[in-house]
């Protein structure tokens, strides 16, 4: 064999070593690249996505506060303890105002006011004082009826009607009930003859609040006014008209 052969031969060998240590190492590095993540890395991620101990809670205090609710106004609220916190605070009660009493002060109760149909008036002379007349007013409805203040009197064609003696006012209107009178006294004229205007007459007419009006009958003769000429409010008692 010659000394070239032998050279061939040899380098061919190292040539086949070579790429034997080339495969091996690839090898190694192929088991190096493929080995299993470690299992506390897998623990970490499901710790890191899974519900904290502080979300728990806060979970569970949703639900407690859903308990809260409650409605003071009625106490029909209810929590669902799910986290969701959802109460019904439904309110079915107190709050409304049931004033269902019965009032028997109602403005149908209350008399009405009297007119010319319901009351008959008559007018007399009063044995004292003198020069005056007293009115009575007397309810021959079926109903109670309330006069006016005080008689609006007209004696005969007279434009206006006389003043109101203030001082007789009592504390309330004079309610008649069916047949009941009131009274009203009328100072005619003066005493002494000394005020203007003296007249004789012998109507009287008398209006009512509703628009109707009563006519009274005079004493015989008819009677004589002059500018002195004034009437009370209607009274409960005749005593009470003949004071002023």
């Amino acid at each position: 064999m010659s000394a070239r052969t032998t050279r061939t031969r040899l380098f061919a060998a190292a040539t086949v070593a070579l790429a034997a240590l080339s495969l091996t190492a690839c090898e190694g590095d192929g088991l190096n690249t493929g080995s299993p993540k470690p299992a506390s890395s897998s623990a970490s991620a499901d710790e890191s996505t899974g519900p904290s101990d502080d979300a728990k809670d806060d979970t569970g205090s949703a639900g407690s506060s859903g308990s809260a609710g409650k409605d003071d106004a009625s106490g029909s609220g209810t929590g669902s303890g799910s986290g969701e916190g959802s109460g019904s605070g439904k309110n079915t009660g107190g709050d409304k105002d049931s004033n269902s009493g019965s009032g028997s002060d109602s403005d149908s109760d209350l008399p009405g006011k009297c007119s010319a149909s319901d009351v008959r008036i008559t007018a007399k002379n009063a044995p004292r004082p003198i020069n005056h007349l007293l009115l009575t007013a007397t309810n021959t409805g079926s109903k109670t009826c309330t006069l006016p203040q005080y008689p609006a009197a007209r004696f005969g064609e007279a434009q206006s009607v006389p003043p109101v003696a203030e001082s007789s006012k009592p504390q309330s209107l004079t309610t008649l009930a069916s047949g009941e009178s009131g009274y009203a006294g009328v100072r005619l004229s003066s005493g002494d003859g000394s005020a203007e205007g003296g007249r004789e007459v012998s109507t009287l007419t008398i209006p009512f609040e509703d628009g109707s009006i009563a006519r009274a009958e005079l004493p015989s003769g008819g009677v004589h006014v002059d500018n002195d000429l004034t009437v009370t409010y209607w009274q409960t008692s005749a005593a009470n008209a003949l004071e002023y």
